[in-house]
């Protein structure tokens, strides 16, 4: 999966990279920025989004489509599509760009709305990333977990740069008896929850 990865892909991924490195030294602002994962997170969701099981593939929060990016290269080992929400006009235009300049926007359908208006929606769900503001982690994880298929993956980002702020939820993800959870040290710190094949 990494060993070919199309230059159109590799060269939309690094000028994101720029972008948001840009951004973040430059005095952006904090909602206009690209608030992006790093490479090495992109890589790890990328082969665990193409090690789960049948079914839907979700991301909370586009972006700029960085981390859709990476996790294309999963839906095609897979032969899915990705889905993926963002709410930020701007942001969806951006992510589009960048769909259609690494040449993936066949792969990849954007739904610009407030995801928690759409989850409901899929039933089987396979992998999901979530990365939008803290607070809105609560009511996303409870509307997907009930829907990952048997072996399922709900992945949550920064839980360790926000620690404080996610505290919470952290200790009710993890106390979850619906799935088996972990807080895994790459990037800002992930939260990796599966759905056991056997309740």
């Amino acid at each position: 999966m990494f060993h070919n990865i199309p230059s159109s892909i590799l060269e939309r991924l690094a000028h994101l990279e720029a972008v948001d490195s840009r951004d973040r030294q430059d005095g952006t602002p904090k909602a206009q920025r690209l608030r992006q994962i790093p490479p090495e997170t992109g890589r790890f969701l990328a082969l665990l989004a193409a090690s789960a099981p049948a079914g839907q593939v979700l991301e909370i929060g586009a972006s700029g489509g960085y981390s859709s990016l990476w996790l294309t290269l999963a839906c095609k080992e897979r032969g899915d599509q990705l889905i993926t929400f963002e709410v930020d006009p701007n942001k969806v235009r951006l992510a589009n760009e960048t769909f259609a300049i690494a040449g993936v926007s066949e792969m990849v359908q954007v739904i610009q709305d407030d995801a928690r208006n759409q989850l409901g929606k899929f039933q089987a769900v396979a992998f999901c990333f979530l990365d939008v503001e803290k607070d809105l982690y609560p009511p996303c994880y409870e509307l997907v977990v009930p829907n990952l298929v048997p072996g399922g993956i709900f992945v949550a980002d920064n839980v360790i740069s926000h620690q404080d702020q996610l505290q919470d939820f952290l200790q009710s993800a993890m106390s979850d008896a619906r799935v088996d959870a972990l807080i895994v040290p790459i990037g800002k710190g992930l939260l990796v929850c599966r759905k056991p094949v056997r309740l």
